[in-house]
């Protein structure tokens, strides 16, 4: 059964961790979207393999049996912002890491804000100065939906005590 304080693994390692195209790529994307280490892309490459094999497997299934399937799945991935409105399966096996890490809320915000680097975005999350709403989110993996990329607040000024509202950042 398993000890509940000890969750499952929610990521994959590669196969070939060492060759030299893996490694310059993971180095790549950690530098560009600004992660922590490569565990966090290995879940984002997780995600993404679980959305593809979800799709794989309702082109196996017959017309009538993957249509209230297909749906959901492809109205999930739309309120992600992952793909358009009318998209279809083939939308879906084409989707990329990078598609779901300009999703996360640490890209959005470099986006939003201009900042200089994804780090400082990063931080800028993790230190409370991002709301979305009017709730606070530090945590810079998370997955902005679709409705919830209009409510972003940037919280800049919070310590310097001239005054505590929040400014929108368009």
């Amino acid at each position: 059964m398993g000890d509940p304080r000890k969750p499952k693994k929610t990521y994959s390692r590669p196969r070939r961790m060492w060759t030299t195209d893996q490694l310059s790529a993971e180095l790549y994307l950690i530098g560009t979207y600004g992660l922590r280490n490569k565990r966090e892309l290995w879940k984002a490459q997780t995600e993404v393999a679980r959305f593809r094999n979800q799709a794989r497997a309702l082109l196996s299934l017959s017309a009538e049996a993957r249509h209230q399937k297909e749906t959901q799945l492809l109205s999930y991935l739309n309120r992600l912002g992952l793909v358009n409105e009318g998209a279809s399966l083939d939308d879906i096996l084409n989707l990329k890491i990078e598609d779901l890490l300009e999703r996360r809320l640490q890209n959005i915000i470099m986006r939003k804000t201009g900042t200089k680097s994804p780090y400082f975005s990063r931080q800028m999350v993790v230190h409370k100065h991002v709301s979305i709403g009017n709730r606070f989110v530090n945590l810079p993996g998370y997955l902005v939906k679709k409705n919830e990329e209009q409510q972003i607040l940037v919280h800049l000024d919070m310590h310097k005590g001239s005054s505590n509202k929040p400014q929108e950042q368009a």
